[in-house]
């Protein structure tokens, strides 16, 4: 544990346990960052993060989507990392338009991701936008992410599809700072069979789902020594074997579906202790 929790930890656990008890875990209630130096303590699906910052809705060449959840916090590294991946796709022509980073201060989600707790994630929407447009809020809200596959015939839906989003993924690969990048196995199949030089593919992970958006993962930054990195992938560039069961599967489950079911939302049993401090330390409470 850091110096800097140690003196502030054990005070807010007594905090804690006196706290109101609020619908769901608290977390998505929490309406601001906890100020201070960043730390991201944890792992991608059971951490938190001290002194996230917020990525603006609107910046050169990128705006925020949904912005209503108020889940566009982050690790700097990660505001940095979208800033400049916005930059170069104004240089392109064009404006990203970015998903879910998170809470304020990370921790589990109610709802739509497992994931994303840790202040170092973030979904970019394959669907641009001319540089120069920018959304309504009301449309921000209401416009959905078009599906970038054909899951029962197992191809990439080359009438939605652009070389353009091919470009972003790639440049989102090449930064040092992604440890990852979940897409649909169609997708990175796809790219496994047109691209020229698939060394940048070895990030590019296949997950169910993911058709519409990639998502990326930053690796730890040198300021959290709390934070849990995830198990480093196989080397390769991973179009093997292995991706074309994840295909086979993807085209079997289109193909029989089953009922839907709603997930259980993330639990908070499993954080560390020291995202208590985060959660109960200096706040603003979203007016109920």
């Amino acid at each position: 544990m850091s110096a800097r929790f140690t003196a502030i930890l054990l005070p807010l656990l007594l905090l804690a346990s006196a706290a109101p008890v609020r619908a769901g875990n608290g977390w998505s209630e929490v309406a601001y960052p906890l100020a201070g130096p960043p730390e991201v303590i944890g792992s991608f699906n059971a951490g938190c993060i001290a002194g996230a910052v917020a990525l603006p809705l609107v910046g050169d060449g990128y705006q925020v989507m949904r912005p209503s959840r108020n889940r566009y916090y982050g690790h700097p590294a990660l505001v940095r990392f979208v800033e400049r991946l916005g930059q170069q796709a104004v240089a392109r022509g064009a404006r990203l338009l970015i998903g879910d980073l998170g809470q304020p201060r990370g921790g589990p989600m109610p709802n739509g991701h497992r994931s994303h707790q840790s202040g170092l994630d973030v979904d970019v929407w394959f669907l641009q936008q001319p540089r120069d447009r920018t959304l309504s809020r009301l449309d921000t809200e209401r416009i959905e992410m078009p599906t970038m596959v054909r899951a029962t015939d197992g191809v990439i839906n080359y009438s939605r599809w652009s070389p353009r989003y091919r470009d972003m993924l790639r440049l989102a690969a090449l930064s040092p700072e992604v440890e990852r990048i979940f897409v649909n196995p169609i997708i990175k199949q796809a790219l496994c069979d047109s691209e020229m030089d698939r060394s940048w593919l070895g990030k590019v992970r296949p997950w169910w789902g993911h058709d519409a958006h990639f998502h990326v993962r930053l690796a730890c930054p040198p300021d959290s020594a709390q934070c849990k990195p995830q198990k480093p992938f196989p080397p390769g560039d991973g179009c093997d074997a292995d991706l074309a069961n994840w295909v086979r599967d993807i085209v079997r489950a289109a193909l029989s579906p089953r009922p839907y079911q709603k997930p259980e939302p993330p639990s908070a049993d499993r954080l560390p202790a020291a995202c208590d401090a985060v959660l109960y330390g200096p706040t603003a409470w979203k007016a109920p």
